[in-house]
């Protein structure tokens, strides 16, 4: 029974200072609030807004008040490198580094956003000078990523194989990034007719990632060059086990490397197969072009036709237009067919697209390495509509 009478005059002192903790900390709260300047209320609030210009000179006014405040100018700084005054970031953010009290690890901050700004000016050697000299310190990670990004850039692709090994992780390998880069050297030396470096930098891809289609592709392409054709085939053909999508990339080196051998009946009978077997491809067009030349056109027209129905699209309608106008038309038919033959090439050609898995950028060109977010294969290799 004491316990109990314990317990019950326990619970109110509970409830008493939880009320009391509140009430400090609201205090607290209010007494911060009040001492920030009204313009930092007015540059959040633009901030918000997207209006960076108002934020920047909101900000900028506070800054001037607040000398000190460190946090609040790392912002500033950077709402001028997203609106482009580089030259207004790095002069702020070389003010502050000769500030007398700074912190070691404040000092860190403001070389690696000055960098940024060197970066972002264009003055690419300034900023890798000053990443190089945090790569030891606490901004390390951060330092390495944006190395990483200044030798993608420049296309500097044995500093970017490095650093992107020194920044792999559990969560995350860098293998189909590193993979692309060999590929990128590898693809550099086949320019240059090096066959021999070119195969080394292909078999590293393939090391690093053994499901790297453009690897592949390259392989093929060195093959073929020397005219290897079995040879060049067999490296295109792996390409529907490591990834089919890609294999409309392919198809036509493949009927290639058959005509060479003397053997397009064999080509043609691959790329229909594929179309069968992966309606999702993109090989209309290729198909009609080889069947029409080795076959004539009313094969064409009826493996078109196939295919058209397994995959109803605008280019593939455009070719079964295309492919029925030397039929018994009339004048006015044979002008109303070329009428929506031309609409529909318009359209497909409006509409037809490659887009990035990642961020949705989208283009009429296949890239390997995105444009706008910068990802690696991420562009899907058949072009969709819409």
């Amino acid at each position: 029974m004491e316990l109990d009478l314990w317990w019950l005059l326990l619970f109110p002192a509970f409830f008493a200072l939880g009320w009391l903790a509140a009430r400090v900390d609201m205090r607290t709260v209010l007494k911060q609030a009040k001492a920030l300047p009204a313009g930092f209320f007015k540059g959040l609030d633009a901030l918000v807004d997207d209006k960076t210009d108002v934020a920047s000179q909101a900000l900028a006014e506070v800054v001037r008040q607040e000398p000190q405040s460190f946090d609040l100018s790392l912002t500033l700084g950077k709402l001028y490198r997203k609106r482009g005054e580089n030259d207004r970031a790095i002069r702020l953010h070389q003010s502050l580094l000769d500030a007398p009290d700074i912190s070691p690890e404040m000092r860190e901050r403001m070389r690696f956003e000055l960098a940024q700004d060197f970066h972002k000016a264009g003055l690419v050697d300034r900023a890798e000078e000053i990443l190089q000299g945090l790569l030891s310190g606490n901004m390390g990670l951060s330092a390495r990523q944006q190395l990483l990004d200044i030798y993608q850039q420049d296309r500097d692709w044995l500093k970017a194989i490095e650093t992107a090994r020194e920044l792999r992780t559990d969560a995350h390998s860098f293998q189909h990034e590193v993979a692309q880069f060999y590929c990128e050297l590898a693809q550099g030396e086949l320019y240059r007719s090096n066959s021999g470096k070119a195969r080394e930098y292909v078999a590293e891809a393939l090391a690093v990632n053994r499901k790297c289609v453009r690897a592949s592709l390259i392989l093929g392409d060195i093959e073929f060059a020397l005219e290897n054709y079995p040879a060049a085939i067999a490296a295109w053909q792996k390409i529907e086990k490591q990834n089919y999508a890609f294999l409309s990339m392919a198809a036509e080196r493949l009927f290639d490397a058959y005509e060479k051998l003397g053997k397009p009946a064999e080509g043609i009978a691959l790329i229909k197969g594929y179309s069968e077997t992966f309606p999702q491809l993109e090989l209309t067009d290729l198909l009609y072009e080889k069947v029409a030349t080795y076959e004539g056109e009313a094969r064409a027209l009826s493996v078109t036709r196939e295919a058209v129905h397994a995959r109803p699209n605008l280019t593939g309608a455009y070719r079964l237009i295309e492919a029925q106008m030397g039929g018994l038309l009339t004048q006015e038919g044979r002008s109303d067919a070329e009428l929506v033959r031309a609409l529909v090439l318009k359209y497909a050609q409006r509409l037809t697209q490659h887009r990035c898995r990642r961020c949705n950028f989208r283009s009429r060109a296949f890239f390997w390495h995105c444009p706008a977010c910068g990802e690696w294969e991420s562009f899907s290799p058949n072009r969709s509509e819409g």
